[in-house]
């Protein structure tokens, strides 16, 4: 392995890394408080919301907390596309970090081997639709997606169609909200139960000829 490879994969390492102890630092409330602060002005809040989402995958927050607090801020008509923009905008830093760093041993040698194997099966627009429509955390799956070499079109698309829900009802929570707190959110069990079996229909023919196919 070249020393530049090897140095680029020690450096992934160490992002990693900083993120987890990052993620343990500051949790989702702490954009939830500063939400209060800039509500009354949009534009401010736009500022705002561009900086939360660009540094979102450091901490590791939830991308269905921050269009929560985005909904709260907008309401649901302007705070959709706002937050599925967002989103699909904030997912591509892991996604570009994993392409780059590519980091081939250990727990990342095997989740991108095993990423490869299931967009092969299902194709990568079909892959990242129904990886992002199961109940699972938004970076990891970004992360899959880069070390298995999955287009960026594909996973822009597949990464915009899949959350389509998720925010749509992450916005409607917040929306309906009189106070932002992390303690008022509930877990919508019915849609994760509807979108984790919309995943399964996704991917369960293309898994079946796989089968076949071994």
């Amino acid at each position: 392995m070249a020393r530049a490879q090897i140095r680029r994969q020690v450096v992934g390492l160490a992002v990693v890394a900083l993120v987890v102890v990052a993620s343990l630092v500051l949790s989702p409330g702490f954009v939830f408080r500063q939400v209060e602060r800039v509500t009354a002005n949009p534009l401010l809040a736009a500022g705002f919301f561009c900086f939360v989402y660009l540094v979102r995958p450091l901490f590791a927050w939830p991308t269905s907390a921050v269009a929560v607090a985005v909904g709260y801020v907008y309401g649901p008509v302007v705070g959709f596309p706002v937050a599925l923009a967002g989103t699909v905008a904030s997912a591509c830093l892991p996604f570009a970090a994993a392409r780059y760093f590519r980091i081939v041993t250990g727990l990342f040698g095997r989740l991108g081997a095993s990423g490869e194997r299931f967009f092969d099966a299902t194709g990568d627009l079909r892959g990242m639709v129904a990886s992002r429509l199961a109940p699972a955390p938004s970076d990891p799956v970004s992360a899959a997606a880069g070390l298995s070499g999955v287009p960026w079109r594909a996973f822009v698309l597949g990464t915009a169609i899949g959350e389509i829900p998720w925010m749509a009802a992450a916005v409607l929570a917040g929306g309906s909200l009189d106070v932002l707190s992390v303690g008022r959110l509930s877990k919508n069990w019915w849609l994760v139960v509807a979108a984790g079996v919309a995943a399964l229909l996704l991917v369960v023919k293309p898994a079946r000829e796989a089968l076949r196919r071994a």
